[in-house]
């Protein structure tokens, strides 16, 4: 970075080093630096936490600013990125980081494990750094609730990487429905085919815990790519693909793909948080169900009434399971490996994947004309838009897309099936305002699971 630009940021630093992260073992603390505001001219400086998988995508996506600061515990794993960016400094510890680069960076980007990113997004919040996390936000309810409240008071920019917010078809969607055209829904079904139809890194195993142990790779620093989680011995079986498959490290097939799926059902509709959650898995052996998500799974979610909306019924399905075909459907149409159906009293909405992908209304006969009037403000369509999105959030001060306001809430919800999961059967009933399950104290400890010795939020 030039010296002159150092001279600008300098003052926006307003703690030391020590106030911005506090202990050595979290470094972090209650104090909060205020953010600083960037010219639309300026670039950012950022830096990027996770960079050997979907963080390498993300800073691609950022490459219209300066990526100065680069951060991996697996320098073998990350190794690429880092030669692409070859004059940003590294790091393998985000403490480190964020207290030699305090005065240095503007904006964060958190790629790593589920399990791992509250603590990075928490300490970048706190030191007033505008925060890019993938989703899932986080890896537990109340993670996500703080790190809404906390970005709240910060007064950063935010964005969770479901990117298919940025898209034009969820926007359509949300005015289609809102402005009555498909009438009353009442009625939601969303579906994916993973775990086990998915990308390399997204078919799960469905496994006890590994009885060997490997020595950890000299690349690989394994205390700090566990972070908050249990102990247990380094296996490869975790990293660098596996690890979505885990409890103790990832949120199964819906935290992967609820967060896009459910997405536009969530905003279409104006869902917020439900009263009851209720999951049915195909689990059956306990050595198994301890350590890694279901084959396939149904979570049925029961939304109240919203203002003049009527309650709906929300159900999920993976693992190669779907709902039955709905009675509109041309005869011989099927459904995709993704995607989801709002059901309403006068017509269907059906999309796929990300952001409402290949949304169709249905029946095509009642549903020809052009739909009503364009009425959300629009995210410039284009390579990298959601990551774009949030840069000029970072700029010109007004919220990104998917910023925690929005994608803690959709996360939460998300997080609360998966938690369903864990809960075998048991409708549980949800306390949004008080963050707890009113009637199964077993489920509701997992609301805010405890943080291995050292670490905390």
């Amino acid at each position: 970075m030039h010296t002159d630009s150092l001279t600008r940021r300098a003052f926006l630093a307003t703690t030391t080093t020590s106030a911005v992260l506090a202990t050595r073992t979290t470094r972090a603390n209650t104090a909060r630096v205020v953010p600083g505001r960037i010219s639309p001219n300026e670039k950012l400086n950022i830096a990027a936490v996770g960079i050997g998988g979907m963080g390498r995508s993300n800073i691609d996506a950022c490459a219209t600013e300066n990526i100065v600061a680069l951060c991996d515990v697996d320098e073998q794993y990350a190794a690429d990125t880092f030669k692409t960016h070859e004059k940003a400094r590294r790091y393998r510890d985000f403490r480190d980081m964020l207290d030699k680069e305090a005065k240095n960076i503007d904006a964060v980007i958190v790629a790593t494990p589920d399990h791992t990113h509250a603590v990075i997004v928490m300490a970048a919040l706190r030191a007033g750094k505008h925060v890019y996390c993938q989703k899932p936000l986080a890896h537990s309810i109340y993670e996500v609730r703080k790190l809404t409240e906390t970005a709240r008071e910060a007064g950063v920019q935010t964005q969770m990487g479901n990117q298919g917010h940025s898209s034009e078809q969820i926007r359509r969607l949300r005015e289609w429905v809102q402005s009555g055209a498909i009438g009353n829904v009442r009625e939601v079904h969303a579906w994916s085919d993973r775990p086990v139809g998915g990308d390399p890194w997204s078919d799960f195993p469905i496994m006890k815990r590994p009885e060997d142990t490997p020595p950890v790779p000299d690349t690989l620093d394994w205390d700090l790519w566990l972070g908050p989680a249990r102990e247990r011995p380094y296996h490869p079986v975790y990293h660098p693909m596996s690890w979505r498959g885990f409890w103790d490290f990832g949120t199964g097939a819906l935290g992967d793909m609820g967060c896009h799926i459910l997405d536009p059902a969530f905003w279409a509709l104006d869902l917020g948080s439900p009263e009851s959650v209720q999951a049915t898995t195909t689990h059956y052996e306990p050595g198994v169900s301890e350590e890694t998500f279901p084959r396939a799974s149904i979570v049925r979610y029961q939304f109240p009434a919203r203002g003049s909306m009527p309650p709906v019924k929300l159900t999920w399905y993976d693992g190669r399971l779907k709902p039955p075909i709905p009675a509109d459907f041309e005869p011989g149409r099927t459904l995709d490996s993704n995607g989801a159906i709002l059901i309403g009293d006068q017509g269907t909405a059906i999309h796929g994947s990300h952001g409402a992908g290949g949304l169709q209304f249905l029946p095509r006969a009642k549903m020809r004309d052009k739909g009503p009037e364009k009425t959300l403000p629009r995210v410039p369509q284009r390579d990298g838009a959601h990551e774009q999105d949030w840069i000029r959030a970072c700029k010109d001060g007004h919220p990104a897309s998917s910023s925690f306001e929005y994608g803690g809430p959709l996360t939460e919800m998300v997080l609360l099936g998966v938690l369903a999961m864990r809960a075998k059967d048991r409708e549980l009933e949800w306390d949004a305002a008080n963050l707890r399950i009113t009637n199964d104290p077993e489920a509701n400890a997992l609301v805010n699971p405890p943080y291995r010795t050292g670490w905390k939020l």
